[in-house]
């Protein structure tokens, strides 16, 4: 049960649930790295992590670490699509964050 005031988004878009919070959260964060002039460096950045953070997934997934519920159920190498993206949208946010706040003028 949610806390008073928390919305059930899961009730709202089900199966889609994982991939609608992904795509709201990498267009806030892209939007912070156009707005920083920064998506070509954060995109290098992301594309040398992106092999660690699969091999990574892939593994925890594979001996149980965790299970996605709220998922399309499409995989793509093994893994959940919603994963890859998560492998792309979180450092990109981590990088936006960095840039707005660090970043020159």
């Amino acid at each position: 049960m949610l806390p008073a005031g928390i919305p059930d988004v899961g009730a709202v878009f089900g199966s889609y649930t994982y991939l609608a919070s992904e795509v709201a959260f990498g267009a806030v964060a892209f939007a912070l790295l156009y707005r920083a002039d920064a998506l070509r460096r954060a995109g290098v950045t992301i594309a040398a992590l992106y092999p660690i953070a699969y091999v990574w997934d892939w593994y925890t997934l594979t001996i149980g670490v965790f299970a996605i519920e709220l998922r399309t159920g499409v995989d793509l190498l093994g893994i959940p699509v919603e994963e890859h993206l998560f492998m792309v949208v979180v450092p990109a946010l981590v990088l936006a964050f960095h840039e707005t706040l660090h970043g020159e003028p």
